[in-house]
């Protein structure tokens, strides 16, 4: 029988099976093989590897240098998402709004998405070039009179978080907005009608209709956010020395990871180590996103086990 229902669906098991693969080679054993590296002191130089239980573990916690990574890398993600889905929200509220009519809405936001078509590295490496020493900004802060001197910026932990944060907003914003334009324009117009004849403001409205029907959409751009700002490398690695500085003040999570991994002997399970640490982080974050915003009037309506005896106790001495 089983033999059968392969041979009917085989054609669904072919088209199936180069991602099943794929994330059997590509996804999984990954995840698996960087936990196991991880309970090990395993280096490029040599061939030998034993197990070491948690001393990687514990040798991250005993100089504070991974919690301060993980902190930096806090900081930064949340100082680019609150600014990043602000703007979005508001510039998506504005091109949908049927009152303002706002004309050339896709010129507007094909312009606001070109940023994120551009290379981290090209954009790190240009921000750089704006603000060294003898950078256009220097020259032109020097020849116009606000400054007596140039300054040299990226040695500055404050201008080097600021300049991280703000090439990250800029980078998603536009994308954040597109997606928020998506899930507002596919709100059906009766839902707001109905409001405006009850006498609702505009207020009222976002606050009862728009931001409500657009909670799936949110959770998935805080999620999304949430693992690819855990995973900061390329812009906080390339604008300054490739070590987080200064000051360590734009060390992230992956700048330590490869650092761990760039030391003399090339300490693979010390690498491993911090990236099992930022997926526990990250699966747990996402987690708990998703259980605080969810539906709870839905889980509500939701048949326990319980009730489902119960009811068909009832039914049955009737």
């Amino acid at each position: 029988m089983s033999l059968a229902i392969f041979k009917k669906n085989s054609t669904a098991y072919m088209f199936l099976a180069p991602f099943i693969i794929g994330f059997l080679l590509f996804g999984l054993y990954p995840v698996l093989n960087t936990i196991g590296l991880s309970f090990t002191n395993t280096t490029l130089m040599s061939k030998n590897s034993e197990f070491v239980g948690l001393a990687n573990f514990k040798r991250l916690f005993a100089d504070g240098v991974f919690m301060r990574a993980v902190g930096n890398t806090w900081l930064l993600w949340i100082l680019n998402f609150i600014p990043q889905v602000g703007i979005a929200m508001l510039l998506s509220v504005l091109f949908t709004s049927a009152r303002l009519k706002i004309k050339a809405v896709g010129v507007w936001r094909a312009i606001f998405f070109l940023p994120n078509l551009l290379m981290p590295a090209a954009v790190a490496a240009l921000f750089a070039s704006l603000f060294a020493y003898y950078g256009p900004v220097n020259q032109f802060m020097v020849r116009a009179g606000f400054l007596t001197e140039a300054v040299r910026f990226l040695e500055s932990p404050a201008v080097a978080r600021s300049l991280v944060v703000f090439i990250q907003w800029w980078t998603w914003f536009g994308q954040t907005m597109i997606i928020l334009m998506a899930g507002m324009t596919s709100i059906p117009l009766p839902l707001y009608e109905a409001a405006m004849v009850d006498g609702a403001s505009v207020w009222q409205m976002f606050t009862r209709i728009t931001l409500p029907l657009l909670k799936p959409i949110l959770i998935f751009i805080f999620v999304t956010s949430l693992v690819g700002g855990m995973q900061m490398f390329d812009i906080p690695f390339l604008l300054t020395d490739g070590r987080g500085s200064p000051q360590s003040s734009i060390q992230t999570n992956n700048i330590l990871m490869y650092m761990k991994f760039n030391s003399s002997k090339g300490h693979i399970g010390a690498a491993a180590a911090v990236g099992v640490l930022i997926f526990i982080m990250t699966t747990v974050c996402a987690l708990g996103i998703f259980y605080f915003l969810r539906d709870k009037d839905m889980d509500d309506e939701k048949p326990t086990r319980k009730s489902l005896f119960k009811k068909k106790a009832e039914r049955a001495q009737s």
